[in-house]
C-alpha cells in the first residue's frame, strides 16, 4: 500500500505542532510594570528636589574668601550680602557678583562658586595701582589708577613704590582731541613699559601732552619719553643708554633710533 503523500506530511505536522507561537522580541511591558516605573521616577524626583531645596543637608554654611591684599575678608563678606541658611543650589552667584563689583571698585575680578555641600566661595582678585593723582577735592589724599586707567580707590598715603600721575596739560587743541581720560591711558601704558630698574626709581610721570611724556626719577634726573608708542624698543634704549652713561642726568629715548643723554 502506497505512504502519505508529501502535501499530506505537511498538513499532519501543521495539525500535531498547532498554530504558530507568537514572538518575545518588541513585547511591551505589561501596565503594572509601567506604572511601578513611573512611581519610582516621580519618587526619585521628588527626593532630589528635597534633598536640594527642602533639606538642611546642602544649606550654605560657610563663605570663605581668598585672594584679598589690602581689603578684609570681613569687608569682602558684608559686600557680597551670601543668604547663609538658603539652598546652596538656590543662590544666584551672578548677582553676587554683581554686588561685590559695585561695592568694591578695589575688586577687579571675582569668581563666586559653590563649594558643596555647605560653601560659597568668594575668589577676589584685588586691581594693582600702576599710578597715583593727588585728589585736589579731598586735601593730602591720593587717587589710585590700575593698568587699565581705572580710578579704583582713594587712600590717605600713596602706596610704596608706585609714581605719581602730573598732568599739566592745557585747554589745547590736543586736549580737546585726546582727552584727559585717553592721556592717562597712555600715562598708564608708559609706566607699563618703564624697565623694572627704572621703574624702582621713578618717582612722577609727568603727562603735557599725548606725544610729552617725561619721567622723574631720584636724583633728579630725567628722561623724555615721548608718546607711548614703541614702549619696549625706548625701554630697552634706556637700559642701555644709563649703562652707556651712567652719570648723567638727562635722557632722551622719545625717537629710540636716535636717542640722547647729557649732563653730569
Amino acid at each position: 500500500m502506497a505512504g502519505p503523500t508529501t502535501a499530506e506530511r505537511g498538513e499532519r505536522q501543521k495539525t500535531e505542532s498547532g498554530p504558530p507561537r507568537p514572538s518575545r522580541v518588541g513585547r511591551l511591558p505589561r501596565p503594572r510594570t509601567l506604572i511601578i516605573l513611573l512611581l519610582v521616577v516621580v519618587l526619585t524626583g521628588a527626593a532630589s528636589v528635597w534633598v536640594l531645596y527642602g533639606s538642611h543637608w546642602l544649606r550654605v554654611e560657610q563663605v570663605p574668601v581668598t585672594g584679598t591684599r589690602v581689603l578684609t575678608a570681613q569687608q569682602v563678606r558684608e559686600a557680597a550680602d551670601v543668604p547663609v541658611g538658603s539652598p546652596l543650589v538656590s543662590v544666584d552667584t551672578d548677582a553676587i557678583e554683581g554686588r561685590l563689583r559695585e561695592a568694591l571698585p578695589r575688586i577687579d575680578s571675582v569668581d563666586v562658586v559653590r563649594s558643596w555641600p555647605h560653601g560659597i566661595g568668594l575668589n577676589v582678585t584685588e586691581r594693582t595701582p600702576v599710578l597715583i593723582v593727588k585728589n585736589r577735592e579731598k586735601g593730602g589724599k591720593y587717587v589710585e589708577i590700575d593698568a587699565k586707567g581705572v580710578r579704583f580707590a582713594t587712600v590717605s598715603r600713596p602706596p610704596k613704590g608706585v609714581p605719581a600721575l602730573e598732568l599739566t596739560v592745557t585747554h589745547s587743541a590736543g586736549l580737546r582731541r585726546f582727552g584727559t581720560d585717553r592721556l592717562v591711558r597712555e600715562a598708564v601704558r608708559v609706566a607699563g613699559d618703564i624697565p623694572a630698574a627704572v621703574a624702582r626709581d621713578t618717582r612722577t610721570v609727568k603727562v603735557r601732552s599725548y606725544d610729552s611724556i617725561s619721567l622723574e626719577l631720584s636724583g633728579g634726573r630725567t628722561v623724555t619719553w615721548g608718546s607711548g608708542e614703541k614702549g619696549r624698543a625706548k625701554a630697552r634704549t634706556l637700559t642701555a643708554l644709563m649703562k652707556a652713561a651712567p652719570e648723567a642726568r638727562d635722557f632722551d629715548v622719545s625717537v629710540p633710533t636716535a636717542p640722547a643723554s647729557s649732563g653730569s
